[in-house]
């Protein structure tokens, strides 16, 4: 996400300012490292006002959608209603639209990111077992809603998909802002509306990020969890688990220095990675079912649709794990193409080894699974 902000500041910057030079690579490594200072610093000096900020930033949120859903609706050039409900576009390169399709839904599956988040934080909420899932739910159901509105409004101010899709920018949603208001100035405003929300939800992801962190190191699954699940009385944060977020994605960023392409590799293996925990975590859960193993106590039940939801959340998950080793365009023109190359089956791979290492090397007899210690407590 700092590189989203990076890179959002430097298309604004570009729309202000469109004679100033801002893309060389080290100007957004700068900028990475700010942002990730400014968020980490507000998490571990202004932890305490998260409720009350992300409460303001709902509202903003809010508002921030009616102000685009106004803007394009009103003031932008729509395309006709058979080219945005009956035209299909294959950038891509593949040889159907239907795996074009399944190669592109990958790219939106990290928004899941946002109502998971929350689940990290349960243990910092009154009455979280019912609560908790109550919020999840809701997002969900809101954001979904509001974003399907905004999808299908965005995708009425783009008339010619080729032009659009090869546009030299990450961040077309700033061009077509200029293309509706015509004007700089309403560009700019919406667009730092846009890097406002995007701050603040980096802001709550990292602190989701630091309390993984931190209770995986309170189970003893570090290599230096005694240091990192420290919390420093008087303070009632993880600073050492926001340090180690901070000392990762300066690293991360660093490598920006060097090569975009290497950094990009690493980066690949998120959404492989999000989705392989839900299919753990889920599968564990479908087994106890079919086993007919009692669950745990619960607050919060989706009743006898809970196998039938399992299943196919389950089928969902495979389905989109695979696809996720895709390259966004097919190699066939290029194979030896690194730049379009899809490293996430390597870079999970690695991971993957070096945890096994690490468990058998050591781990597995130091670690505590959260279960243990509720039942202990």
């Amino acid at each position: 996400m700092y590189f989203a902000l990076a890179g959002l500041v430097q298309e604004m910057v570009a729309v202000a300012y469109p004679d100033t030079k801002f893309v060389e690579a080290w100007q957004i490594t700068i900028l990475i490292f700010a942002f990730t200072l400014l968020v980490v610093a507000i998490n571990i000096w202004g932890g305490h006002h998260l409720p009350l900020a992300e409460g303001i930033i709902l509202f903003a949120h809010i508002f921030a959608f009616f102000a685009f859903l106004v803007t394009f609706w009103v003031m932008a050039d729509h395309a006709p209603v058979h080219q945005v409900f009956t035209q299909f576009y294959n950038g891509g390169g593949w040889p159907t639209t239907g795996l074009s399709c399944m190669v592109g839904l990958t790219s939106p599956i990290w928004s899941f990111i946002g109502p998971d988040a929350g689940a990290h934080m349960s243990e910092e909420l009154k009455d979280a077992s019912i609560q908790l899932p109550k919020a999840m739910m809701w997002s969900i159901l809101l954001n979904g809603v509001m974003g399907i509105t905004m999808l299908i409004t965005f995708c009425f101010c783009i008339h010619d998909v080729d032009a659009f899709v090869n546009m030299d920018t990450d961040y077309p949603v700033i061009v077509v802002l200029y293309q509706a208001t015509g004007s700089y100035a309403a560009t700019c405003v919406l667009g730092s509306i846009l890097i406002l929300l995007l701050f603040f939800s980096t802001v709550t992801t990292v602190a989701s990020s630091s309390r993984q962190i931190w209770s995986f190191a309170r189970d003893h699954g570090f290599i230096f969890s005694a240091w990192i699940r420290q919390v420093v009385p008087g303070w009632d944060v993880p600073v050492n688990s926001l340090l180690v977020c901070l000392g990762v994605w300066l690293i991360l960023a660093t490598i920006n220095f060097g090569s975009d392409v290497v950094l990009g590799a690493i980066l690949s293996v998120s959404n492989a990675a999000l989705l392989l925990s839900y299919f753990i975590s889920i599968g564990a859960l479908r087994l106890r079912r079919l086993r007919g193993e009692p669950l745990l106590p619960r607050r919060w039940s989706l009743g006898k649709w809970g196998g039938v939801i399992n299943d196919i959340t389950l089928v969902f998950l495979a389905v989109t794990f695979f696809f996720s080793f895709w390259p966004s365009y097919s190699l066939a023109a290029d194979p030896t193409a690194l730049a379009d190359f899809n490293w996430a089956v390597v870079v999970l791979a690695i991971v993957g080894l070096l945890a096994f290492v690490y468990y058998f090397a050591g781990g597995r007899r130091k670690y505590v699974a959260p279960v243990g210690l509720v039942k202990a407590e």
